[in-house]
């Protein structure tokens, strides 16, 4: 929201309109000496990378307004990341009349006397705030120079826009992928080509359903050892052993809110659709609900002797017929990964992506996904190179993220529930480079390092995303291919590796790590 202190100073400025001028860039609110401008910062700042790139973005809503019936929407072309100053020029042109709004990062002291002066902020919060300029009047296209902490396009309803942006980054590590932002990088500067970098992944998709309608799903991972053995000879794919997903006594239950439940019959209707060769299992959401997860509680189901075996297509008809004595439930507790490829609902499938070409350059993002074969029930995934802890060859393949924009570029869908994951041990450590080496990983650079692979205790398929930073990437950076190699670095001080944070939330994804040669 534009946030005012006082409604006597906000009286007085309504919006901090300023005149969009070709070549003098925009000068914010050091007004009346009670900011530091962004130009000093930027003196101050110890890293300087050049950006150069255009993009299309849709809208969505403005997370710093509330309530029933808001129409305010946002399209954030540089978002706001701690540390980092953007200072450049920018074109744009959009479907719906937009304004430019420039963030400017504010001290504890600077938020007590902009508040005071009755400056407009910005804030999602209430607690972390940001000096606003909102640029007008609003138009479907134009140019400005800027300097500041973030920039975006702002309009009432829903539209796209085309940004071009020539210009820097200066300040802090910026996860540049999550604002598909390429970093230039000189011709001569040093490359990692990894063979078989992309390679594709089949895996088979079974037929479950939600309220009566069909759902078409993989499964990848199991918390228990005898249950991902038992699918993985049943699908003939196999299933990896997650221990890191258990609630056994030693690790603690994963967040409610990061689960969906799965019912799966173990008796009833024999028609073979399901994972025991009975009806199929019934799931009690899909990514078109926003409660959504892949890691799915597995109930399993046995009707009672005598009972009138019928197929239970729902959540609600599953529970009455538990209540009414003629079903019960089993007491073993599993956790599986099994993200959903199809579905009722929304836009009903999982993104394909364009270019279905496999090769060692191919893009990270795009699309994780490059057949669905409903005919054969498999689904291609794309499977990326990279490395584990102990810096041992992986490949894994990416079903689902949070927060929404980095998942849109990856080309997967967005699921919140993740986010409760970021302090659990339900989750493991995933580090990806922002510079350095040029290559396969994420970022354009070098391939990713995870700190968990199948077999460790601490392995899942959830993890927390860190980016990781050469501070002098010209006369230090290297491969690093384990996980002792980021700490030796880290300790010298010759990079920085911290938890990303896109549009200040955390990143974590689901990338089970997968065999995709069997």
């Amino acid at each position: 929201m534009l946030y005012r202190p006082s409604a006597g100073a906000a009286s007085s400025i309504v919006v901090a309109v300023v005149a969009v001028v070709a070549a003098a860039g925009l000068l914010l609110a050091a007004v009346a000496g009670l900011l530091p401008s962004d130009a000093d910062q930027i003196a101050s700042a110890n890293t300087l990378k050049k950006i150069h790139f255009t993009q299309t973005i849709p809208s969505s809503a403005d997370p710093s307004v509330s309530g029933a019936g808001t129409q305010q929407q946002v399209a954030f072309v540089l978002s706001p990341n701690p540390g980092t100053i953007y200072d450049g020029s920018m074109t744009f042109a959009a479907s719906a009349p937009v304004s430019v709004l420039v963030l400017h990062a504010m001290s504890a002291d600077d938020v007590r006397d902009a508040t005071d002066a009755g400056l407009p902020m910005w804030t999602v919060d209430n607690q972390t705030r940001y000096a606003a300029s909102v640029i007008g009047p609003d138009s479907d296209a134009g140019a400005i120079d800027f300097t500041g902490s973030a920039v975006a396009l702002q309009g009432m309803g829903g539209f796209v826009a085309t940004a071009s942006v020539d210009g820097w980054i200066r300040g802090q590590p910026v996860p540049a992928v999550l604002q598909a932002i390429p970093v230039e990088a000189p011709e001569a500067e040093p490359r990692l080509q990894l063979s078989r970098a992309s390679v594709p992944a089949t895996i088979p998709m079974h037929e479950g359903m939600h309220e009566g309608a069909p759902v078409l799903y993989v499964i990848t991972d199991a918390s228990d050892a005898d249950y991902a053995s038992k699918i993985s000879e049943a699908q003939d794919w196999n299933v990896q052993h997650a221990p890191a997903l258990s609630s056994s006594p030693s690790s603690s239950q994963l967040p409610e809110v990061a689960l969906q439940q799965v019912y799966v019959f173990k008796n009833g209707i024999r028609d073979g659709s399901g994972l025991y060769g009975y009806q199929p299992e019934v799931f009690s959401s899909t990514p078109a609900d926003i409660r959504y997860s892949a890691l799915s509680e597995v109930i399993e189901v046995g009707w009672k002797p005598g009972q009138n075996e019928i197929v239970l297509e729902s959540v609600d008809e599953i529970l009455k017929a538990e209540e009414a004595g003629r079903i019960s439930f089993a007491d073993n507790v599993i956790i599986a990964n099994m993200p959903q490829i199809t579905w009722p609902g929304g836009d009903g499938e999982a993104p394909v992506r364009e270019d279905a070409e496999f090769s060692d350059d191919m893009p990270y993002g795009g699309g994780q996904i490059t057949e669905i074969d409903t005919d054969g029930m498999t689904v291609t995934f794309v499977a990326h190179r990279g490395w584990g802890p102990d810096g041992q060859t992986t490949y894994h393949i990416v079903t689902g993220a949070t927060p929404e924009r980095p998942a849109k570029l990856i080309g997967v869908g967005a699921a919140p529930a993740y986010a409760s994951l970021v302090d659990h041990s339900g989750a493991a450590d995933l580090y990806i480079f922002e510079n350095g080496i040029v290559g396969s990983g994420s970022l354009g650079f070098q391939a990713a390092i995870f700190g968990a692979a199948p077999g460790d205790e601490s392995y899942t398929p959830m993890w927390r995303v860190h980016t990781v930073e050469w501070n002098d990437p010209g006369a230090d950076a290297g491969v690093l291919e384990n996980i002792s190699d980021i700490a030796a670095f880290r300790d010298a001080e010759k990079l920085t590796a911290s938890i990303a944070r896109p549009t200040n939330s955390y990143y974590v994804i689901n990338a089970p790590i997968v065999d995709p040669f069997q």
